[in-house]
């Protein structure tokens, strides 16, 4: 019993599909050219309307420098009138030689600031009134003012003694006032003391002196 491969029948059945596709196809193609024979193409629109630009010329502008404003005119000054001018008369410039010439006057002589005095505040032997304060209160003469007034008190007079125990100079240091100020600075500058000594010299020396005012 003879048995038939499928491929081989499968392949003669190709072989006459293919032929009866192309017979069909070959037909439709004739009955399309035989029953349309004109076809109409359509106008295909391949460009857009075009839009038309006007090209103006645009002038540039340049800047212009403007001149720099003309220079103020100079404010006139008015000359003085003739009238108000006179006469100016020039004396003789020329210079005789021989004539004596002066010689200028010397230059003031600067006058020399003498230095104040030192005076020490402490020393080894302090100046002491002769007499003592005794002395200086017999000295004293008390102010009608400051008896009417029942003025009592101590009165502080600082007194400047120099190295022969002269008092150069006094000042109130504290005072009670109604004239008693003064009347203790008059008598303290009318005392002599006994200076004060530094290592056995005597120096000038300020003390302070305290004097009293009671009434009696």
């Amino acid at each position: 019993m003879n048995l038939k491969n499928p491929k081989a029948d499968l392949k003669a059945k190709y072989k006459l599909v293919m032929e009866i596709c192309i017979i069909i196809s070959l037909a439709i193609t004739i009955v399309a050219f035989k029953y349309f024979p004109h076809i109409q193409k359509g106008n295909a629109i391949t460009e857009g309307p075009q839009e038309l630009f006007t090209v103006e010329d645009i002038q540039q502008t340049k800047q212009e420098m403007r001149p720099p404003p003309p220079p103020k005119p100079p404010i006139p000054i008015e000359a003085p009138s003739d009238d108000v001018l006179e006469d100016i008369e020039l004396e003789d410039t020329e210079i005789d030689l021989n004539a004596n010439m002066k010689a200028p006057p010397p230059p003031p002589k600067e006058k020399k600031v003498e230095a104040e005095p030192h005076y020490f505040v402490a020393v080894e032997e302090m100046p002491q009134p002769i007499g003592g304060i005794k002395a200086i209160q017999e000295k004293i003469v008390y102010p009608e003012i400051a008896k009417r007034a029942g003025v009592e008190g101590k009165v502080y007079v600082l007194a400047f003694v120099d190295e022969k125990g002269n008092v150069t100079k006094a000042k109130i240091i504290k005072g009670i006032g109604a004239g008693c100020d003064e009347a203790a600075l008059n008598a303290v500058l009318k005392t002599k003391f006994k200076p004060g000594k530094q290592r056995g010299k005597p120096v000038k020396v300020q003390v302070s002196i305290p004097i009293v005012f009671k009434l009696q």
